[in-house]
Order: C-alpha cells, then sequence, then structure tokens
C-alpha cells in the first residue's frame, strides 16, 4: 500500500507561511525574471488565470481583482520541502522524495491501522510543524495513489485524503469513469489526445483497455500503467534518489549583457552554484560546457550562440578549480558586439570519487581537440594526495558555512558583488528560514 502525500499550490503557501494575511487572498508565484507565472492560489485559478500566463498579460486583471506577484524564492522553498520530508520520514520507514512538494510513502504491514485516520493525522502534523497544507492519496499502486491524492484535492468530501482502497469494485468503477484519462500519471496532455481516438477517454477506459494492445502502440510504461490502474503493483519505491548524470545551472538576465566582466561574474556564479549540488550527491566532474546564448526572439539582432567543453586533467569537485576552468572556456567562446540573454554551465562525466581513478599519467589536455578554433594550452599536472586533502577541507567548510549562514555568505571573489545581470525580482520576498537578517519580527501590543 503507498500514500502520497502532496503539498497544495507549494510556492504560494511557503510564502502564506510567513505572512498569514495572504491566506484567502489571490496570489501568484513569477518565473525567473518575473515573467510568467508559476504558480497560483485557488483564488487566481478561480479567475480563470492558466499556468504559464506571462504576468504582463494580467496587469490588468491583476488590478481589478487585487492580484498578488512574488518572485520566485527558491531558498525558501527548499528549506521548507526539507523540513517538509523530515517530517514525513516520521509515517513510515520507506520514503521517496519525488519532488519538491511531493513524497511517496509505503504503507505495507499498516494493516492494522485506519489509514485515512492516519492520513489525517499526517496532514495536520505537516500543518502544525511547518505549516503547510497537504492532501493524502493511498492506494495498492503509486498510480493510483497519485490518482487518490487527485481525488483528495479536488473533492471536497474526503477532507484532504482519499484512500481508493475502501471503495467497492463499483465505486471505483464510477469514481475512474468520471476522471480523464488525461489525469493519470504519465499520460497527461501528450498522450491523452491519441488514447481518446482510440476511444479511450476516461480513466475506467485506460483500466479495462488490453494491455499488450497499448504496448504495441504506445510502450511498456504504458501498459505498466494499465496494470496499476488494475492494482498490480510495477513501480517499487526508490528510497534512494540516483546521482545525476549531468548537472545543469542556468539562467537568463535581467538586462541584456555585453560585458565579459559580467559574463565571468554569471558564469562564476553557476558553477559554484553547480559545484554545491555536484558535492550533495558526493559526485566529481570530469568536464565542464560553458555555453552562451543571445535572445533568438530578437530577430534583427546579429545572433550567436556558442558552446565549448573543458575536459580536467582529473575529476574534482573543487569550486575554485571549476571556476577557474570554466572561465578559460568562457574567454575562448566570447565575441564582443553581440547582446547576450542567457549563459549556463554543465558539469559532465561526473563520477563516485571513491571509485573513479585519476589520470596516472598526468597527460590529458585542458581542452579538446583543436576544432573549436584554438591550439589548447599546455598541460596541467594532475593534483597530489595533499592538495586533494587540502581542497576537501575547503570545500567541506565553504558548504557549512553557507548552510549554516545562507547560500552565498562565503563565495568566490570572481562572482562579484554588484552582479548587474542577475535575474530581475520586483516582488522579492524574504528568506524567513535561511538567513538571520531575514527573520520575520513579531511585535507584542
Amino acid at each position: 500500500m503507498f500514500a502520497l502525500v502532496d503539498a497544495n499550490n507549494f510556492y504560494v503557501s511557503c510564502h502564506r507561511v510567513f505572512n498569514p494575511s495572504l491566506k484567502g487572498k489571490p496570489v501568484v508565484v513569477l518565473s525567473n525574471n518575473d515573467g510568467c507565472c508559476v504558480a497560483r492560489s485557488n483564488e487566481v485559478k478561480a479567475l480563470g488565470v492558466k499556468m504559464g500566463t506571462p504576468w504582463f498579460q494580467l496587469r490588468e486583471l491583476a488590478l481589478r481583482h487585487g492580484i498578488l506577484a512574488f518572485s520566485s524564492n527558491y531558498t525558501l522553498y527548499g528549506d521548507l520541502s526539507r523540513r517538509f520530508m523530515r517530517v514525513l520520514a516520521q509515517f513510515s520507514p520507506y520514503q521517496e522524495v519525488y519532488s519538491i512538494d511531493e513524497c511517496f510513502l509505503d504503507f505495507t504491514g499498516f494493516n492494522h491501522l485506519d489509514l485515512t485516520d492516519y492520513g489525517q493525522t499526517i496532514r495536520q502534523r505537516v500543518l502544525q510543524w511547518v505549516g503547510l497544507p497537504v492532501c493524502v492519496g493511498i492506494a495498492p499502486t503509486k498510480t493510483l495513489a497519485k490518482l487518490a491524492n487527485h481525488v483528495a484535492k479536488k473533492r471536497e468530501q474526503y477532507q484532504g485524503v482519499f484512500d481508493y482502497s475502501r471503495l467497492s469494485r463499483e465505486q471505483q468503477d464510477e469514481l475512474l469513469a468520471s476522471i480523464d484519462v488525461g489525469e493519470v500519471w504519465g499520460i497527461g496532455r501528450r498522450l491523452s489526445g491519441r488514447l481518446a481516438r482510440m476511444g479511450i477517454a476516461t480513466v475506467k477506459d485506460l483500466r479495462d483497455a488490453d494491455p499488450k494492445t497499448l504496448r504495441r502502440q504506445f510502450s511498456v510504461v504504458v501498459e505498466r500503467t494499465v496494470l496499476e490502474l488494475r492494482g498490480i503493483s510495477c513501480l517499487d519505491l526508490e528510497e534512494v534518489t540516483p546521482p545525476k548524470k549531468e548537472i545543469i545551472t542556468s539562467r537568463s538576465f535581467g538586462k541584456l549583457v555585453v560585458k565579459l566582466e559580467d559574463l565571468q561574474q554569471a558564469v562564476a556564479s553557476y558553477t559554484a552554484r553547480a559545484a554545491e549540488k555536484l558535492r550533495r550527491q558526493h559526485s566529481d566532474t570530469g568536464a565542464i560546457q560553458v555555453f552562451l546564448q543571445t535572445n533568438p526572439h530578437k530577430t534583427g539582432e546579429p545572433q550567436y550562440h556558442p558552446s565549448i567543453i573543458v575536459p580536467l586533467v582529473e575529476p574534482s569537485d573543487d569550486t575554485g578549480l571549476l571556476a577557474s576552468r570554466a572561465l578559460l572556456g568562457l574567454r575562448q567562446i566570447y565575441k564582443p558586439g553581440y547582446r547576450y540573454q542567457k549563459a549556463g554551465v554543465m558539469l559532465m562525466e561526473l563520477s563516485d570519487p571513491k571509485t573513479s581513478q585519476p589520470d596516472l599519467f598526468g597527460t590529458s589536455p585542458l581542452f579538446g581537440p583543436p576544432s573549436f578554433g584554438f591550439s589548447p594550452p599546455s598541460v596541467i599536472e594532475p593534483a597530489t594526495e595533499q592538495s586533494r586533502l587540502k581542497s576537501q577541507r575547503l570545500m567541506d567548510t565553504l558548504d557549512q558555512i553557507n548552510r549554516k549562514m545562507g547560500r552565498g555568505t562565503l563565495r568566490l571573489a570572481a562572482e562579484g558583488f554588484q552582479q548587474a545581470w542577475k535575474v530581475r525580482t520586483d516582488y522579492p520576498s524574504p528568506r524567513y528560514t535561511t538567513r538571520w537578517e531575514e527573520l520575520p519580527i513579531a511585535h507584542a501590543k
């Protein structure tokens, strides 16, 4: 038996935790550079605002209905997500963190409990300890648990918790016949149109379809979905998230950038963030890709979208080393005369430092083959064991300080201080849980 616990309107709810005056008011959270709506409160959804609607198109509607907008506050969202997941871990020995606001719990062996009551206990605990409203879907498979969570959210009579297994066969048929097939996990809009043309319009239609036929028409994934809807568990709980094979950090700038100095600050900053993620999953990287992009929508301007891969002599997770290599690559691909909209880095060839072997001959060039249009610089000697230990201690200290005092408290000088290129946030909110100077203040009357 599985449960899917999902925070309601997560980004909006995070803002409401520390600003209760927002409850009941129409609120949206905007994407990078305050471009589009990436989260909407129920009040905004009731006004017909769709996900991804550009904010500039909502100005008049916002004035008319008092819609409040907030720039994305990923530091706050990430911290509250971690707290949310720690609370959920108390309710099952087996947990899969599926996304920033969703978590699967394994309820196998919990037959002695009333799972609906148990789900309500989860809701109350998360609300009391973290401040987030959640819904709980319970079912014998992960796909059905996802569907049960959808029912718990949409149908008020279940008060936020729905146990699919308590329904009779006739009740299950009636429920599944009332839900569009596009609501099934893994189906969505991409496949629902093709399924509809085959006469499969509801979840019940999909459950009752021939799985072998669907496998031939689509894939084994759709076949497994059908089996899961029939109560046959095909998807195990992934307790340990597999390490990423690549790590990308990229942002559009708050304004178009022309100076190499600004690009260097951005690339150094993105590399530092990527290196932090790299260490968090206990990996090293063997190569860095650096890329730039002008605005493809400005057709009247010259376009330039270069990239370069910078191999390392040996894998590393050292922020300073990775930033220096990324900046070398940036200087090779930068051309003046262009207005750049975006830059980014991608860490490639990720490996486990416990099992990877350094280059025994120390002859790897810093850059790849000369097809990039320049001659590779001289070979750099591989690090010694002493320098590796020194780097590890330095990175541990860097991460500990930034975890305790807030990201960016300790950083590379190459990242700059003014950062005129930084993502635009015209509607900021405090990072309540990770910055001392942004803690909420309670005033006694």
